[in-house]
């Protein structure tokens, strides 16, 4: 494998292992008795997570998976 290709795997590697992370985290939040602010903290974490695998990407997040946990949230707690 040429080191771009060994690149763009890694990378999506760790797309795929965030989307799994938001997802797992998504039901938690739907299902697991939790409190509202276990639900923020769950949101916090995971948004550490993918700080942590995209340094740099925190308006992506902001953008793209904040929405997705703001209406889960507010589903779950009004």
């Amino acid at each position: 494998m040429r080191m771009g290709e060994r690149e763009i795997d890694q990378e999506n590697r760790k797309t795929r292992f965030l989307r799994f992370l938001v997802d797992l985290s998504i039901a938690s939040i739907q299902q697991d008795d939790l409190s509202f602010d276990e639900a923020l903290k769950i949101v916090e974490d995971v948004k550490q997570a993918a700080c942590n695998f995209f340094p740099g990407k925190e308006e992506t997040f902001e953008l793209i998976y904040r929405p997705r946990f703001q209406r889960v949230i507010y589903e779950r707690f009004g």
